[in-house]
C-alpha cells in the first residue's frame, strides 16, 4: 500500500469527529506526488471538500488560484502541485457552527512521512496559523507572518487563509495584494517554468 492509500485509509479520529456537530465520518482528501514544483499548505479540508473529496473546490479555493495567478489545470495537475494541509479530513463543527482546530493527532501521525516522501519542493505556499506554526516554528501571529513574507521568500511565501471571512484583513493590509501577491505570482511562474 503506498502512502497515499495509506492516508486515505485513515479512520483515527472516527470517534473524535463522531462527537462533533456535523457527526461525520474520516475522509482523507490525499493530493500529493513526489517531485512537484509547488507545496500548498493549509490547515484543513472543509465541509465543501469533505464532500467533493478534491482540496480547495470552494470559493476559498478561487481566491488562493487567484491569488497564484494560475488556473484549476495547473493546480490541480499532481506533477505539479500538492495539497498537504495540517490535517488531511474536515474536523467538523462545533455546537456554534464554528469550524474545529485541525486535530493535532494528524500532523503528528503524518506529516514527517510526507513531508520525506515529497523531498526538496522548489516554492512552498504556507497558509494559515496552524501551518505556519508548524512549517515556520513560529509563533506570531499570522498577521506579523504574512507582514514578515520577505524573511521566507524566495522559496517560502506564508499567506492567510484565503477565506471570505478575510476580506476585511485584506482591506487593512493593502501591501498583501500590492507587494505580496506579484512576489508569490512571478515565483510561481518561475518555479513552473
Amino acid at each position: 500500500m503506498s502512502l497515499s492509500e495509506e492516508i486515505a485509509a485513515c479512520q483515527l479520529c472516527a470517534d473524535r469527529f463522531a462527537k462533533t456537530a456535523t457527526r461525520h465520518r474520516p475522509r482523507p482528501v490525499v493530493w500529493f506526488q513526489p517531485g512537484v514544483k509547488i507545496l500548498v499548505v493549509g490547515q484543513a479540508p472543509g465541509a465543501r471538500v469533505h464532500e467533493s473529496g478534491r482540496p480547495f473546490t470552494d470559493p476559498s479555493g478561487d481566491r488562493l488560484r487567484d491569488w497564484m495567478g494560475i488556473q484549476s489545470d495547473v493546480f490541480y495537475d499532481k506533477n505539479r502541485v500538492a495539497i498537504v494541509p495540517m490535517a488531511f479530513c474536515f474536523p467538523g463543527y462545533n455546537a456554534k457552527g464554528s469550524d474545529l482546530p485541525p486535530p493535532a493527532l494528524c500532523a503528528k501521525t503524518w506529516r514527517g512521512v510526507v513531508m520525506e516522501a515529497l523531498g526538496e519542493v522548489p516554492l512552498t505556499l504556507v497558509i494559515g496559523g496552524y501551518a505556519q506554526k508548524w512549517h515556520l516554528r513560529t509563533k506570531a501571529s499570522v498577521s506579523e507572518t504574512v507582514a514578515g513574507w520577505r524573511d521566507h521568500a524566495p522559496d517560502v511565501f506564508p499567506l492567510p487563509h484565503p477565506s471570505w471571512r478575510n476580506t476585511a484583513w485584506l482591506r487593512k493590509h493593502p501591501w498583501f495584494e500590492a507587494e505580496l501577491l506579484p512576489a508569490l505570482q512571478t515565483r510561481i511562474k518561475e518555479a513552473l517554468a
